[in-house]
């Protein structure tokens, strides 16, 4: 039996130039982060040079992932997120200040971006478990959660009582 040199199931993120500058920020943002591999090109090619840091591999929050170089042909939408889960919100703080206070913008009911692009839920345990309740604590957690940016954990909770 051989050894893989890749995991079999890995999210590729497309970049302009950016992906190492990415994976950087990740694995020092989110836990359970590490960077692998940083590939460069072995020539020089139409879009860039010799040495140009083409694909880099590294795990995010426990996932897999490989950044590629692409240059500006795509951009990253809501259509892909990742959805952190946090248990307080003082976590939920960090992590927010983290990608929105570093180039990043705010949406709404816990999204924001990066300053790549890349989208992001950051959402607090207390809000899941509220919605997975059901029945009117569901509804009313819902409600205050539709009023928000950043996930307020306090409301949620008083949205669950009532």
């Amino acid at each position: 039996m051989t050894a893989r040199s890749t995991t079999r199931n890995t999210i590729c993120l497309w970049y302009d130039t950016d992906a190492e500058a990415a994976a950087r920020f990740y694995v020092a943002t989110f836990p359970d982060s590490a960077m692998g591999a940083v590939h460069r090109a072995p020539g020089d090619y139409p879009s860039g040079r010799a040495g140009d840091v083409l694909t880099v591999t590294f795990t995010v929050a426990g996932l897999p992932c490989l950044g590629l170089n692409g240059g500006p042909a795509f951009r990253h939408s809501e259509a892909f997120s990742f959805q952190i889960a946090t248990d307080d919100q003082a976590e939920t703080d960090r992590l927010w200040d983290a990608i929105v206070g570093n180039g990043g913008q705010e949406s709404a009911c816990g999204w924001c971006k990066d300053r790549w692009g890349v989208s992001w839920q950051i959402t607090p345990r207390v809000l899941t478990d509220a919605l997975a309740a059901g029945g009117e604590e569901a509804k009313r957690a819902f409600a205050a959660m539709m009023t928000m940016r950043r996930i307020d954990v306090a409301a949620i909770e008083a949205a669950r009582r009532g």
